[in-house]
C-alpha cells in the first residue's frame, strides 16, 4: 500500500504560479510511475503529467511548456510546478502513483485531491 498526500493548491491570479507537492510513503520506490491528473466537475480525471523512475516524463499537450513535473526521490516527494496558469487550469488536481504488475495490469494508488482555482 502506498500513501499519497497533495499540498499547495489554492487561489491564483492567471499568469501566476503554483507549486503543488505529493508525499508518498513509505517509498516512492514503491510505485514505477508517479503523476498529477486534473478533474473539473462532469469530466473525466485526465493525465497531466508523468515521471517515470529514471525521470522521463511525458506531459498533456496543453500544460508542455507551462508545467514542469520533477521528483526527489531521497524525500519521497514528486513536485509539479505550474507556470502561466489559465482559468481554465482550474480544477482539483490528484497525485497518482502507478506501479505495474504485469505487461496488462497495474494498481493505481491515489492522494485525496486538491484544489487548484485560477482567477481571470
Amino acid at each position: 500500500q502506498v500513501r499519497l498526500v497533495e499540498s499547495g493548491g489554492g487561489l491564483v491570479q492567471a499568469g501566476g504560479s503554483l507549486r503543488l507537492s505529493c508525499g508518498a510513503s513509505p517509498s516512492i520506490n514503491a510505485v514505477d510511475l508517479m503523476g498529477w491528473y486534473r478533474q473539473t466537475p462532469g469530466k473525466q480525471r485526465e493525465l497531466i503529467a508523468r515521471i517515470g523512475k529514471g525521470g522521463d516524463t511525458d506531459y498533456l499537450d496543453s500544460v508542455k511548456g507551462r508545467f514542469t513535473i520533477s521528483r526527489d526521490n531521497a524525500k519521497n516527494m514528486v513536485h509539479l510546478q505550474m507556470n502561466r496558469l489559465k482559468p481554465e487550469d482550474t480544477a482539483v488536481y490528484y497525485c497518482n502513483g502507478r506501479r505495474i504488475v504485469s505487461s496488462v495490469s497495474s494498481r493505481d494508488y491515489w492522494g485525496q485531491g486538491i484544489r487548484v482555482t485560477v482567477s481571470s
